[in-house]
């Protein structure tokens, strides 16, 4: 395709040391939402969980962004076709996201979830936009899915039966509808438009399907004060600041490393669910965890190219330091 919105490029000054600690804060935030899910009422069901976060979170995302988000949807033809894309994105992840680990498992829905999208978002950029995959991605997006699939084997199935299945397939169409807003988000914000404007008109649009969904299914989470306070938790801090900060990280990262980034999400949400929810991770579990770290420093640390000594011939010499 030959849009603007697809063709601009990544701000000379921008690269994964400056949009890689902004999506990984993201990613830190969102790994809260399980162990906080947790706490809601035992009648609140997962699609009023995922729909309260993301609707009433979307809302919120709108009104700060304010006219930014307009100027996106007032951007012309093709931006307000990447807008409708992103939006049915962010309209499908949360429901599937949310159910996925209710019939999965928290730890498998999560990880499957969030394992997948690496992989959907490279395609969408090698299938739309032509980019190459390159051997650092590949390392870091391999060691990171083999820690992935070393967490989902120590799962302990969440619901179980016949619900467990269904629930991995849910986590892979999670997976690809996240991959699908942070394409479409990009595209928007490399087109010349703000990540605050890109975010909040993307998730603007997804609330206009996602609050009706609350509103049939929330009674149970908002007929509780505690489900009240979890409801307002996920949708300001893991749904609205922390798309604040994802959206500034697209500005700064490929969408493949940003999703690749955002593995440090399971193992945010594996670590809370033992410090605080009390669940116990063996020895593979915790190697998986460590083989999602490997993963991510392979796509964040970069060798430092210095030049050569003056008077002296041939390439510049990488420093074996990293920075």
């Amino acid at each position: 395709m030959s849009s603007s919105v697809i063709s601009s490029p990544l701000p000379a000054s921008a690269g994964p040391r400056s949009g890689a600690p902004l999506v990984l804060a993201a990613s830190a935030l969102w790994g809260t939402t399980g162990t906080a899910a947790s706490y809601a009422p035992a009648g609140a069901s997962a699609l009023s969980i995922g729909a309260a976060t993301m609707g009433v979170g979307g809302l919120l995302t709108l009104a700060v962004a304010g006219r930014s988000a307009l100027a996106v949807l007032r951007g012309g033809p093709e931006v307000l076709r990447c807008a409708l894309l992103g939006a049915l994105g962010v309209v499908v992840y949360p429901l599937a996201f949310y159910t996925s680990m209710a019939w999965a498992g928290v730890a498998v829905g999560t990880v499957v979830s969030l394992g997948c999208a690496p992989v959907f978002a490279a395609l969408l950029e090698r299938l739309l936009d032509g980019t190459r995959l390159t051997r650092r991605w590949l390392a870091a997006t391999g060691c990171a899915a083999l820690g992935c699939a070393a967490l989902v084997l120590t799962g302990d199935g969440g619901a179980g039966g016949d619900r467990t299945g269904p629930g991995v397939a849910l986590g892979l169409v999670a997976g690809a509808a996240y991959a699908a807003y942070a394409y479409y988000g990009a595209r928007i914000i490399r087109g010349g438009h703000s990540s605050r404007g890109s975010m909040g008109a993307l998730f603007g649009l997804g609330a206009t399907v996602l609050l009706p969904v609350f509103a049939a299914t929330g009674g149970a989470l908002v007929g509780e004060r505690r489900g009240l306070v979890v409801a307002a938790y996920l949708a300001v801090v893991p749904m609205w600041l922390a798309y604040v900060l994802f959206g500034a990280g697209l500005a700064r990262v490929s969408v493949s490393a940003a999703t690749t980034l955002s593995l440090f999400e399971p193992v945010v949400a594996a670590a809370l669910g033992v410090v605080v929810v009390g669940e116990r991770l063996g020895g593979v579990a915790w190697t998986g965890v460590g083989l999602v770290v490997v993963g991510l420093l392979l796509l964040t640390v970069r060798r430092r190219v210095t030049p050569s000594p003056a008077g002296s011939s041939g390439a510049p010499r990488r420093s074996r330091r990293t920075g």
